[in-house]
């Protein structure tokens, strides 16, 4: 028998690795979550063909016909109504969330962010990591609040920095275990959404 499974969007804007490795985890009878709609700020994303090569729903919006960030957002709002999504996960979508989108959807979007948060916030965190000359760096699952890379940590995983490595070399490494990471923090918040209900 299955389990009880919540309703989760998934927001790309490129490839959508981190979006396959959910696709993955939620395709599992026992995972707590099925992803009701793949969306995309650019229609021509490559991940949104991947998200229906495996039979999902998808929905894209160009953000650059809409004047502002906010009236770009109700657009996103309207288009997610019908699909009512319990969670939303940020799966290398980029496009900053105003207050607006991220209050409608309170403690109920994730985003993955590739250092050990609170260090490193923002852009550019592999370069940084190694300007700075740090052993280790890795990738965190937090939820999203107004301020960027700044709410609840749900889980990191570290990566160690190697003497030779480039940011590509890092990004790479780093990116292997955000596809281990991602789903095992959907799996949390999913359980915690259900366990609430």
């Amino acid at each position: 028998m299955s389990a009880a499974k919540i309703d989760i969007a998934v927001f790309i804007s490129g490839r959508g690795s981190n979006m396959e490795a959910l696709i993955e985890a939620c395709s599992a009878p026992d995972f707590p979550a099925r992803i009701a709609v793949v969306f995309s700020n650019d229609p021509d994303a490559p991940g949104l063909e991947k998200a229906r090569a495996a039979g999902l729903q998808t929905a894209a919006i160009n953000h650059k016909n809409y004047d502002s960030r906010e009236t770009f957002e109700d657009a996103i709002i309207e288009t997610l109504a019908p699909f009512d999504p319990q969670l939303i996960c940020l799966a290398g979508f980029m496009r900053l969330l105003t207050p607006h989108f991220i209050n409608h959807y309170e403690n109920r979007i994730l985003n993955i962010h590739p250092s050990l948060l609170p260090d490193y916030k923002g852009l550019h965190t592999h370069e940084r990591v190694l300007a700075d000359g740090k052993d280790q760096s890795g990738c965190t699952v937090h939820y999203a609040t107004a301020k960027m890379d700044e709410g609840e940590i749900i889980t990191s995983r570290a990566v160690p920095v190697l003497a030779d490595d480039t940011p590509a070399t890092l990004a790479a490494r780093i990116l292997q275990q955000e596809h281990i990471a991602y789903p095992q923090a959907l799996k949390i918040a999913a359980e915690k959404i259900l366990h609430n209900s």
